[in-house]
């Protein structure tokens, strides 16, 4: 285009910055529309997060020419109004299939997401897609059911275990020797009590017995007291000693010479 006018000029470089700076681009075609039915549509779209715009095709093709927006290019055929989404193209996509069922004068050609060329079909698979909320917690449940059930089992596991132990216990016959040990235990306690007591009983009956172990010493006096008055019957009876004779004798052996 020779000395193109700066208005054409800036239309085209308006295009192409928005559809650089969108997330995807719907084509439609909405001959037969009125300008009530347009303001609804734009309503609607803004709702669901795009911008409902029309261009002139020549001007869209120089926007998208040597781009990676150009294959679009195909969908410029006759009066044509351009969806720029800026949130989720499956919300938009939904929007513009729900009033082309009530309008049909809408007809929805194709767009790009991306880099990607979407066909009619494709943003009609798209617009039977539910909200990201939706799909988020679809994709946390579907996560979080295997994480419930692993939880469930490892909860199960130590009761299950814990039957499986009972009533091993219960086959073997180990519960009621175990339940009888500790019965037996008090009864083993008095005769231990008893015991003791009648190995303490001799020590606490000592003293009482001292008294009589002191006696003998008083019958020990008694015979040392006793005892001089027999030796002295004993000197009594004693004949006198020879001595004396000797001695009477001792002048009759003077006598002789």
């Amino acid at each position: 285009m020779e000395n193109p006018r700066p208005e054409k000029v800036a239309v085209v470089n308006e295009v192409r910055e928005r559809l650089d700076g969108a997330q995807a681009a719907i084509l439609t075609e909405y001959r037969g529309l009125t300008v009530r039915e347009m303001a609804a549509l734009r309503q609607a779209l803004v709702a669901a997060g795009g911008d409902y715009k029309v261009y002139k095709n020549t001007l869209v093709k120089l926007a998208i020419a040597g781009n990676r927006h150009e294959p679009l290019d195909a969908l410029l055929e006759g009066p044509t109004a351009i969806a720029f989404v800026s949130d989720e193209i499956s919300a938009v996509a939904k929007a513009l299939r729900d009033y082309a069922r009530a309008n049909p004068a809408l007809v929805v050609k194709g767009g790009l997401h991306g880099e990607g060329f979407l066909s009619a079909q494709d943003l009609g698979v798209l617009a039977d897609l539910p909200p990201r909320d939706v799909l988020l917690a679809r994709l946390a449940g579907a996560i979080a059911a295997p994480m419930q059930q692993l939880a469930g089992l490892l909860q199960a596991l130590p009761r299950s275990l814990a039957y499986g132990l009972s009533a091993l216990v219960d086959q073997l016959g180990g519960a009621p020797a175990e339940a009888e040990a500790p019965a037996e235990a008090p009864a083993e306690a008095p005769a231990e009590v008893s015991a003791e007591v009648s190995a303490e009983a001799p020590t606490d009956e000592a003293p009482a017995a001292a008294p009589v172990d002191a006696e003998p010493p008083a019958a020990e006096a008694s015979g040392e007291a006793e005892a001089p008055p027999a030796e002295a019957s004993a000197a009594a009876e004693e004949p006198p000693a020879a001595g004396p004779p000797e001695a009477a004798q001792a002048p009759v052996e003077g006598e002789g010479p």
